[in-house]
């Protein structure tokens, strides 16, 4: 679990930075990319949740 929320803020830093520094505004998209990245990590791991739900609910 940690490893995913790692790899969403890794994610987010890297995106955010690459956005602060092209419109000149590094501290706003380094915490909205963080934020985006965790977002996308966290909807990610709750549909292989809802998956791994479906697929015991029809067995």
């Amino acid at each position: 679990m940690k490893n995913i929320q790692v790899s969403g803020i890794l994610l987010g830093v890297v995106i955010g930075t690459i956005l602060g520094i092209a419109l000149d505004n590094l501290g706003l998209w380094l915490s909205l990319g963080i934020a985006i990245g965790v977002a996308i990590e966290y909807t990610k791991k709750d549909e292989a949740t809802e998956k791994k739900r479906t697929k015991n609910e029809s067995e």
